[in-house]
């Protein structure tokens, strides 16, 4: 067993916690003085642990006494509208019984990992009913999407199950794109182009996407407005969420400095998510 750690400012605890949502060996200790906290994830195995250094530094050391670890409470499975039940739950006879148990709602399968996006933490749970109620709105076309900081891949399994077309996916970390090709074929979804990409650097197709799709940290948001304004199809929707509800203000004059406006805001506990669109196209719809 090998345990990766990180000294951080306590200002940057919520984004730990959020990047390693879903993740049962995450562990934060504040130091004394309340101004630091020490980040610490426990691996199975060493390469894992590396695994995390290259993305965010940090140490490896491993635990020389034996270390078990007590069976891990999945995350609690959410319903998303009508529509979905989404499960940590991966086992095949415990699965039959979540689906019999909800006859009318699709299971989506996401067993906790590292990467983010399990379902359970209020931005990704905000994010899906929001799509939800886009895809109603789009249904009957061949709407398409981008998923943009994928984590676990969730919001396109969710998209393609609610009917989108072409879809494109994305994420900066191996790890995720890994974990999110595993979770689109535990769910029995095609059609959704996966790939490692540093969103900062992306470029995206000039015909854009319907809907695209951005959970991600608030000072990732900020310096990535002018690809997103790019992605984003004319007539097209957004959905936005990772953002810290004090740092929401700049995050959405980043975004308007960009063209990009929001009409319907959610705030959840210190988290916010909005849906939104180019401004041009807002004003347009409001005169209908």
């Amino acid at each position: 067993m090998f345990v990766w750690s990180k000294l951080s400012a306590a200002k940057w605890m919520d984004a730990w916690e959020e990047r390693f949502s879903g993740n049962p060996n995450l562990a934060i200790e504040i130091i004394k003085g309340g101004k630091s906290v020490r980040v610490q994830v426990f691996c199975g195995t060493k390469k894992e642990a590396a695994a995390i250094v290259a993305q965010f530094g940090g140490s490896v050391r491993e635990l020389k006494k034996d270390w078990h670890r007590a069976e891990v409470e999945l995350p609690r499975s959410i319903k998303v509208r009508d529509v979905f039940v989404v499960t940590g739950e991966s086992r095949a006879k415990e699965l039959a019984a979540i689906r019999k148990e909800n006859p009318r709602r699709e299971v989506i399968s996401i067993p906790p990992e590292m990467a983010f996006g399990t379902g359970d933490h209020a931005t990704t749970s905000t994010c899906l009913r929001l799509l939800v109620d886009i895809s109603r709105e789009r249904k009957g076309t061949a709407w398409t999407v981008a998923d943009l900081g994928t984590g676990t891949g969730l919001l396109a399994i969710a998209a393609r199950k609610l009917g989108s077309g072409e879809a494109f996916a994305c994420d900066f970390d191996p790890f995720a794109v890994k974990v999110a090709g595993e979770n689109l074929e535990r769910n029995g979804v095609e059609g959704v182009e996966l790939k490692e990409q540093d969103v900062l650097k992306w470029k995206p197709r000039k015909k854009g996407y319907d809907v695209v799709l951005a959970n991600l940290f608030s000072t990732v948001l900020i310096q990535a407005w002018p690809v997103i304004a790019k992605s984003i199809a004319p007539g097209g929707d957004l959905i936005v969420s990772g953002i810290l509800a004090s740092q929401a203000w700049e995050v959405f004059t980043a975004a308007a400095s960009e063209g990009i406006g929001f009409t319907k805001v959610i705030k959840k506990g210190k988290w916010v998510t909005a849906r939104g669109g180019l401004m041009a196209d807002l004003v347009e719809r409001s005169g209908e």
